[in-house]
């Protein structure tokens, strides 16, 4: 899948959690969104707020917009690739299990795709 076939289906699955999504699919729609976040806060800087004795960045609104609309297409795309390694979509909530739970979900993550169907559906490759 090309960079741009899947930006297209990261917006045209906005909101699809049933399926099975490649891991092009996947890393490139998580390209896509890094780059276009980190442009917006090199464009839209956001500002620092004093906090006691430290000092905290805040991102500019801009960029908390695009963080918002890219949350639901984002844990879609993720919840698709694992059904697309025989995982439940919920397993991405392993992630909040500190330093060993992220490590478990990207290892998911980079895995080739399971071999024909399973029970989330027909290889999309």
């Amino acid at each position: 899948m090309s960079f741009v076939d899947a930006i297209k289906s990261y917006f045209k699955n906005y909101a699809t959690f049933t399926g099975r999504a490649r891991r092009s699919e996947y890393w490139y729609a998580a390209l896509f969104t890094t780059l276009v976040s980190t442009i917006l806060s090199v464009i839209f800087p956001g500002s620092v707020m004093q906090v006691g004795d430290l000092q905290v960045m805040q991102n500019s609104p801009i960029v908390s917009l695009w963080s918002i609309a890219t949350l639901v297409p984002s844990l879609a795309v993720t919840w698709r690739r694992l059904h697309d390694v025989s995982k439940g979509g919920p397993y991405v909530f392993f992630a909040l299990i500190p330093i060993v739970g992220w490590i478990m979900v990207l290892i998911q993550l980079v895995k080739d795709s399971t071999a024909g169907a399973n029970s989330f559906g027909n290889p999309v490759k």
